[in-house]
């Protein structure tokens, strides 16, 4: 491939990353581009990408080591991979809500990659969002009176749970997987390697403010779930077979589109292990 070109998707969210060829080991100059413009920009898309199970594995290994996901069995014979697949016959799919990945963990994921193998003709778009920018416009008021709150965050939230039934019953449960996973963390996190704050909780996992009731905490936290998806904090991918997305899961939160029923979906995705947040 030529020259490495980093072109930003919106100005809220987003990169896409052309002139690397991802197969191949990258040199330290351009694996330090792809660091900086993964704390920068949050999200990074490379198209037109030919990975084997091996250099996607070998690349993710990069970001840090390797975590899994909690409830699905891995791809055979690689068990950094878990795949994620909507037949062609089916109508809910996997991730198909805002929310930030395995929140309901004590040590969440840094971050995820998912490379496009089967896509349909249209749609099944993935939606972004900058939580940055979500805490950074809330006022200096309720910045601080939010501060101090922690939030318990769900693996048993009904609408989350429900995407996931179909890909257990196809693929399968992972061996030792637990009924329910529960974790409390900071409703305001501190990005361990920027330093800036951001908003660290959504719909799909977070259920009540440490401390309080669900009907206590409702009021609020429907105010921060529909504040932190304006239109101005997003940006939107298309894929297309071959495409590899990177996001940083410690300060955006994302959403699977379901629009796209009759046509099969076929992602490859690896989870990045994170720390505890702060």
């Amino acid at each position: 491939m030529g020259k490495m070109e980093i072109k930003r998707l919106t100005p809220a969210i987003g990169a896409e990353i052309n002139g690397l060829d991802l197969s191949e080991p990258l040199t330290n100059n351009a694996w330090d581009s792809i660091q900086d413009a993964f704390l920068k920009h949050q999200v990074l898309v490379f198209r037109d990408q030919n990975l084997s199970a091996e250099a996607m594995v070998s690349l993710a290994r990069r970001f840090g080591p390797i975590g899994s996901y909690p409830f699905l069995k891995s791809l055979d014979g690689h068990p950094e991979i878990t795949e994620v697949i909507k037949e062609a016959d089916e109508k809910i799919n996997f991730g198909g809500l805002w929310h930030t990945d395995t929140s309901y963990l004590e040590q969440p994921p840094l971050g995820s990659l998912l490379y496009a193998r089967e896509v349909p003709p249209m749609g099944g778009d993935t939606l972004f969002a900058n939580m940055y920018l979500a805490y950074g416009t809330l006022s200096p008021a309720l910045q601080d009176w939010l501060r101090g709150l922690k939030v318990v965050n769900r693996s048993d939230k009904a609408a989350a749970a429900a995407t996931r039934v179909e890909q257990i019953g196809r693929i399968g449960a992972k061996q030792g997987a637990r009924p329910v996973y529960e974790a409390i963390h900071p409703l305001i996190r501190t990005h361990p390697v920027t330093g800036r704050p951001s908003l660290y909780a959504h719909i799909g996992h977070s259920v009540r403010f440490d401390g309080m009731t669900e009907e206590e905490s409702a009021p609020m936290l429907d105010y921060l779930f529909q504040h932190q998806i304006k239109s101005e904090f997003q940006c939107r991918i298309a894929w297309r077979p071959g495409t590899l997305t990177v996001w940083d899961n410690r300060c955006t939160l994302h959403n699977a589109m379901n629009d796209y029923h009759g046509h099969r979906r076929h992602m490859w995705r690896i989870t990045i292990d994170g720390d505890r947040p702060k």
